[in-house]
């Protein structure tokens, strides 16, 4: 049965994107690639989204590791690198081949204007549609890097799919060669963890199909001693950003039972939730596309939990936390659910307030995310200060990828009301980027936590008051600290009791950084954390150890 996620035929004005991009006078490359389907990969048959990429030889070979092989792969992070195709696949037999054409849907320009030259081609055909998300990942079928000189008349390359990748290896799992001190600390955390795994009625029935929600709890030490049998434990509710997974939360799990271990993050009860899907994060929004996430987590999964492990079970012993698109979601969770939860760290939240997103206002008459009224480009990631990629760059690349999954569709899915056709609509328009006011206004009404805050205080002020931290660098990659100074800017002007910190030089990766601690801001947070639920307790500059 197919999933109601699943792309259709993308629109010819979204596939057009490339056909912009300025002339250059170069010998004709060939528009077509070739793709077959190797009986070397052991499949009887595929299908999915084909992708092709290309990238000049020389270049190639260069980013390529000593003694690795040459990978051709693209990232947002440099978005004209490597040039994409495009097309959908509904099957192919082994043995069989297909013929892309490179010009259709290609970013950042057409095959036929690359100039002539060596390249190399990688095909790869993405089955389950998430390449926006997660990248290559198991079941992909992939072509090997293949050098090939393109601009030779009448000659169309060809590329085999031999090999179908393996599942990423064992999150839990640590190498043959690590120090014993490691192997003992990775076991000691997993035999504090919990895999959660809790069927949701209600994204159930949504769904019409058994919807999981999935996570890990991790327990602090001593939680299954004897003598603990009747201690009750605040509980943190941790989510990650866009790109994140179920196995990448491990990183993050063994981080704090370590430090819970050697005392310096307190003893709680961690939630770390998953909060990716097929069509990229859902947030833990109630949303008409995605379905009632937020009623899910709130009305049945809080509850399961509280039920089975010792928790406090009280406003102030839960607590929030997440990174990005984690950190929008927590400071969701909190402005909706105010007397639910005792307060949110939210670092780095993607924008919460629409007036800046990420840059554009997208309330402003005749709003554009790819162009400034003044006609230049508005930008979207900056590195070192310097801008590696546009808004527009940005999205163009995303939509060859395809049309789920990806960061921008990702908001669509959440905050979109659902058009004619039963998706969401979009935002704006990938081939101009103009704005769609009356999506907006749907956005505005019903996502914008600054509309929500200013509009409704009175209401909220009683459960929320004091309960909102946000942390976010005043050098963000993503250009987040914008909507966070408008965010301050609203709280301070109702008179809230709330903390919006932009630390100075940081990034949106390196946030948490102090010294050599990588996450040093995450232990200053838990101890802040547990002083909500622990009003009694002491902060560890003080005495070392919590009481």
């Amino acid at each position: 049965m197919s999933s109601p996620c699943l792309p259709k035929t993308i629109h010819a004005a979204f596939v057009l994107c490339c056909a912009l991009s300025p002339m250059v006078a170069v010998a004709q490359v060939s528009r077509h690639v070739e793709v077959r389907l190797d009986s070397a990969a052991g499949q009887s048959h595929a299908s999915g989204r084909l992708l092709v990429f290309a990238m000049p030889a020389d270049e190639a070979e260069a980013a390529a590791k000593e003694g690795k092989v040459v990978v051709v792969n693209a990232s947002p992070m440099t978005p004209e690198a490597v040039t994409i195709a495009a097309m959908e696949v509904p099957f192919l037999a082994a043995g069989a081949g297909v013929v892309l054409d490179a010009d259709a849907i290609a970013f950042p320009q057409p095959f036929s204007r690359l100039p002539k030259g060596d390249y190399y081609l990688q095909a790869v055909l993405d089955g389950n549609r998430d390449y926006n998300y997660g990248g290559r990942g198991e079941g992909d079928l992939v072509s090997e890097p293949t050098r090939v000189r393109l601009g030779t008349a009448g000659w169309m390359p060809s590329l085999s799919l031999t090999r179908v990748l393996p599942a990423r290896p064992d999150p839990w799992a640590v190498a043959d060669d690590a120090p014993a001190e490691a192997r003992a600390a990775m076991a000691a955390t997993r035999a504090q963890t919990e895999l959660l795994d809790f069927a949701s009625p209600a994204l159930s029935k949504f769904w019409g199909r058994d919807i999981r929600m999935r996570g890990w709890v991790l327990l602090p030490p001593g939680y299954a001693d004897a003598g603990n049998a009747k201690t009750r434990y605040p509980a943190v509710y941790f989510t990650h950003g866009f790109g994140g997974s179920l196995p990448g939360l491990v990183r993050s799990v063994a981080y704090v039972a370590e430090a819970m271990r050697e005392g310096s993050m307190p003893p709680m009860i961690w939630v770390f939730l998953d909060e990716s899907s097929a069509t990229g994060t859902h947030e833990f929004a109630d949303s008409v596309n995605n379905g009632p996430w937020g009623r899910a987590l709130t009305a049945e999964l809080i509850p399961a939990l509280e039920t089975r492990y010792r928790m406090d079970g009280k406003a102030s012993g839960r607590l929030l936390n997440g990174h990005s698109s984690g950190g929008w979601a927590t400071l969701w969770l909190q402005v909706t659910y105010p007397a639910l939860f005792g307060g949110t760290w939210s670092t780095a939240p993607d924008s919460s307030d629409f007036h800046d997103f990420t840059g554009p206002d997208l309330y402003a008459a005749n709003a554009n995310v790819y162009r400034r009224p003044d006609g230049s480009a508005w930008p979207l990631v900056r590195v070192d200060g310097k801008v590696v990629s546009t808004f527009e760059q940005y999205a163009r690349q995303e939509a060859v990828k395809g049309e789920v999954g990806g960061q921008l569709a990702s908001f669509d899915w959440v905050f979109s009301p659902r058009g004619a056709d039963g998706r969401p609509m979009p935002m704006f328009d990938r081939a101009t980027g103009k704005v769609d006011p009356v999506v907006v206004a749907y956005w505005r009404e019903h996502y914008d936590i600054a509309h929500k805050l200013q509009t409704q205080w009175p209401a909220l002020k009683p459960d929320l008051d004091g309960k909102i931290r946000v942390i976010v660098g005043d050098a963000d990659t993503f250009y987040l600290d914008g909507a966070a100074r408008r965010l301050k800017v609203v709280l301070d002007g109702l008179g809230a009791k709330a903390e919006v910190r932009l630390l100075p030089g940081k990034t949106h990766s390196d946030l948490y950084v102090e010294g050599d601690d990588r996450r040093a801001l995450l232990k200053k947070m838990a101890w802040e954390m547990y002083a909500v639920a622990r009003p009694g307790s002491t902060l560890p500059a003080q005495t070392g150890n919590a009481k």
